[in-house]
């Protein structure tokens, strides 16, 4: 009887130092930087499906705006980054919670990985209020909400507050959940960040229509760009 409760006993205490280890990275300081794919550092216990219309798809689409410049839908929750004539990538993203949306035309001033938080100081002093305490700084890592990427969105040489950036809840996705950041999967904002340069036009379509008229029509899939790429 006793033999069997101390190796009991020795099971359990593995068994703890495994559930420890698995959940190391969970718990440990987060790296600024991380060498693996977005994809593989999103938590396993908040990867949740997001509905197919927002995944990233290669679309036909009609513009005036030339190539490289990014418009964002808030209305239907996408956005797209122009590749030329008659073709955009097109993503799915969250954006801001009733009272928090907003319209322009801005530029990317200036893009990070795995960047810090800093929340606004009037965003912690809201959040206080509902009981909820937000650091002055967070590292970038898994754990911040600014996910994998950013790219800080500028109207001239003034930052707007505004980003886009990835996310570590991307259930959000197709979601009004933000205080005006436009948020992307993880695997998307890497791969915008990838091709959007410091400059990159951004037109945010949005409550007051301060952005002005805009003209584009989202003509559905591009079969052929989405089974031969390019």
């Amino acid at each position: 009887m006793r033999s069997s409760r101390i190796f009991a006993a020795a099971m359990g205490m593995a068994g703890a130092f495994l559930l420890t280890a698995g959940n190391a990275s969970a718990i440990g300081p987060a790296a600024p930087h991380v060498d693996l794919p977005a994809s593989a550092v999103t938590p396993v216990a908040m990867q949740r499906e997001v509905p197919e219309q927002f995944k990233r798809r290669a679309v036909r689409f009609t513009t005036a705006e030339r190539p490289g410049t990014i418009i964002v839908d808030t209305n239907n929750k996408f956005l797209y980054y122009i590749e030329g004539e008659n073709s955009a990538t097109r993503y799915g993203i969250g954006v801001g919670r009733e009272g928090f949306g907003w319209s322009g035309v801005v530029n990317v001033g200036r893009k990070a990985e795995w960047p810090e938080w800093r929340p606004p100081a009037e965003m912690r002093v809201r959040e206080r209020r509902a009981g909820r305490i937000l650091p002055e700084v967070q590292p970038g890592g898994i754990d911040n909400p600014l996910g994998a990427r950013a790219m800080y969105l500028y109207k001239g040489n003034r930052d707007t507050i505004f980003r886009i950036h990835g996310t570590n809840q991307p259930w959000t996705i197709g979601l009004n959940m933000s205080s005006g950041c436009i948020r992307m999967m993880n695997k998307d904002v890497e791969h915008l960040y990838s091709r959007a340069d410091i400059g990159t036009k951004v037109i945010v379509i949005g409550p007051g229509n301060k952005q002005g008229k805009v003209d584009y029509e989202d003509r559905g899939i591009d079969i052929f760009r989405t089974i031969f790429g390019g």
